[in-house]
């Protein structure tokens, strides 16, 4: 059966941003036409004197395969007969000026490994997917009322197989899933895996939006990796980079000789700080790229879940930008107004097209209703990165915690606004780098303090209402900031310090998926209560986690002074069992604590009914629950 040339009804939805099945309409597609087997090409260029296809099928001529316009529509196309997947192309454009400049296809679904930039023609919908019960539970998923725990990763430097090389996506698959099963995370997200120049970019810097790198493998080996995800019961997220693009002259910016995909004028185009350009979302077909693109990764690999970066660089026209170089919008404010509407579009358009799956927003300002629904006035997100809270924690545990007592605001602050939004707390690879220092080395003290301020640090963000994110080498007490370039330093799993560190992270994911009360009200008022926090000389606070009448109390001591004898209030009788202590043996801690539970008395303490005295280990957290 021949395939359908491009329709007029495909040309309206893309001038109008609305087809959302753009990526089967423009790059490269193989079928078969008046029964000739070949590929057709398709590229928007509007302002253009003419587009040819190049590449290795025709010695990369660009008077060999000339394209034809579709009227005012700015697209070109050409149906190359012989032509198969497997072939390089790029597109060879003559702008209005007559310059002639070489670009690779922006829809490109598959491109050489770097420096190396053609496309790769792919033949898609050859995989035989596994996950088909995946799916149809996920559709279904309340994932509001469901423990979320996140470990990000960066997949050219989570291990390395032999010699410093990069696991290939099925290695990663045979290595990385059974670790995160053993660890209890319910989802992955990965660092971008969206095809990019420059390794030290992180695949931040994206020029594939409809690509997986080719630096861990093929289209479908990531397919694989996803599958295997799926089956093993976990979900993948992707890092998805919607807000700026890089200057490479091979890639979008400029793309037909004139600023097409971004501003013209730098004050809107550019963020210098970045060395990146940024979206025209005043472009319908801008906006049906991205979307496009962000639809394509949630259809044809079955994601999660996009977590969307740099959310605030989009919002703000003036974003690290000085008096006089931005613009403000047609009401003189500083709200990208057009970003804005994207966003909604977007959100409204993944949410409903794939239920179930997660949107992220990386933003890092005081924006109201990120995680809102856009009829009441909000982006549309699901879950929001709570830089706030990740912030004042860290700086909070930075203090010695002789001086810890001057800082207890930095605990409590965040409660007043900890409801206003759906927030995830993340520990992301933004704090490990550029010389912050690992998150054990952000610590104080002596080494044996720095282990147990990292351990009351996980056990405080597992408690803490809002979904959670930690990025890999964390988990086990990574020493070296994290760098791009070589493998997280496994060899310390061997010190029992460190193995500790890594059992506690393990028993906090099983403690936050199997206590309702710790995941059901995440995102709701009435799951946190305070107990004490206004106990600043000792740096004491104590508060419970509630759904309905399942309760879960939580204690931290963030001095390296263990407490006796003291008691705070509790909402019930009867014996109290101590369900987790980050300062146990099991975990490289002193093992003071309560490990045969606690009875408690009728007597009234705090504004509660009941009360009981506990022991408190130094630089610890102690969670408490009912007796069975």
């Amino acid at each position: 059966m021949d395939s359908p040339t491009l329709s007029d009804f495909d040309l309206y939805l893309f001038g109008e941003g609305r087809h959302w099945h753009i990526y089967n309409v423009l790059g490269a597609h193989p079928c078969r036409q008046q029964g000739t087997e070949g590929v057709r090409f398709a590229v928007w260029a509007p302002n253009a004197k003419s587009v040819s296809v190049v590449g290795d099928f025709n010695g990369w001529a660009p008077d060999q395969h000339l394209m034809t316009p579709h009227d005012s529509t700015g697209v070109w196309s050409l149906f190359v007969p012989g032509v198969a997947a497997g072939n390089f192309y790029k597109f060879a454009i003559v702008t209005r000026s007559g310059r002639e400049i070489l670009k690779t296809d922006p829809y490109g679904q598959q491109f050489e490994l770097r420096p190396s930039t053609a496309a790769i023609v792919v033949q898609r919908g050859t995989f035989n997917w596994g996950d088909g019960e995946w799916l149809t539970r996920r559709s279904r998923w309340s994932w509001s009322e469901a423990p979320v725990s996140v470990y990000e990763v960066h997949a050219a430097s989570w291990q390395h197989h032999g010699a410093g090389r990069w696991l290939s996506y099925r290695e990663l698959a045979a290595q990385l899933i059974p670790y995160v099963l053993e660890m209890g995370f319910t989802h992955i997200e990965l660092l971008p895996v969206t095809e990019h120049p420059l390794d030290e970019s992180w695949g931040y810097q994206t020029t594939g939006y409809y690509a997986p790198t080719s630096r861990f493998g093929n289209p479908d080996d990531f397919r694989y990796f996803v599958d295997q995800c799926h089956q093993n019961g976990i979900g993948v997220i992707l890092d998805w980079v919607p807000g700026h693009f890089p200057e490479d002259e091979y890639a979008l910016a400029r793309f037909d000789g004139t600023a097409l995909y971004e501003h013209e004028d730098p004050r809107r185009g550019q963020h210098k700080e970045w060395g990146t350009l940024i979206y025209n979302y005043s472009r319908h077909e801008v906006r049906n790229f991205l979307i496009g693109s962000a639809l394509f990764w949630l259809d044809t690999f079955h994601l999660d879940g996009l977590r969307v970066d740099a959310v605030a660089s989009m919002l703000y026209l003036n974003y690290s930008r000085e008096d006089g170089e931005w613009l403000p919008n047609v009401h003189g404010g500083h709200e990208n107004l057009e970003a804005i509407d994207f966003l909604r579009t977007l959100n409204q358009v993944c949410q409903s097209r794939f239920p179930g799956i997660l949107m992220v927003a990386e933003e890092s300002t005081s924006w109201p209703q990120v995680t809102r629904p856009p009829e009441v006035g909000g982006l549309g997100f699901n879950l929001k990165w709570n830089m706030g809270w990740m912030h004042d924690t860290l700086d909070y545990l930075h203090q010695d915690p002789v001086y810890r007592q001057f800082h207890h605001d930095k605990l409590t602050f965040g409660l007043l606004y900890a409801f206003s939004e759906n927030f995830m707390l993340p520990l992301s690879h933004d704090e490990v780098v550029h010389g912050k220092a690992s998150l054990l080395h952000k610590m104080p003290g002596d080494d044996w303090q720095q282990r147990a301020n990292l351990r009351l640090l996980f056990a405080f963000q597992y408690t803490y209402p809002g979904s959670k994110l930690l990025f890999m080498g964390g988990e086990f007490g990574q020493r070296r900031e994290w760098s791009e370039s070589r493998e997280l330093d496994w060899e310390l799993l061997q010190y029992p310090e460190h193995a500790g560190i890594r059992t506690l992270v393990r028993d906090l994911n099983g403690l936050y998926r199997r206590e309702r009360s710790l995941h059901r009200r995440d995102y709701q008022r009435d799951g946190f209560e305070w107990i004490d926090c206004h106990d600043i000389p000792q740096s004491v606070v104590s508060f419970l986690r509630r759904d309905g009448d399942d309760v879960t109390v939580v204690v931290i001591n963030f001095t390296p002074v263990p407490r006796y004898g003291y008691r705070i209030g509790l909402p019930q009788g009867g014996h109290w069992v101590e369900v987790l202590n980050s300062d146990s043996e099991y975990y490289g801690g002193s093992n003071v604590g309560n490990p045969l539970g606690l009875d408690a008395s009728a007597d009234s303490w705090m504004g509660r009914p009941f009360s009981v005295d506990l022991t408190l280990p130094p630089l610890a957290a102690i969670v408490l629950r009912p007796a069975p």
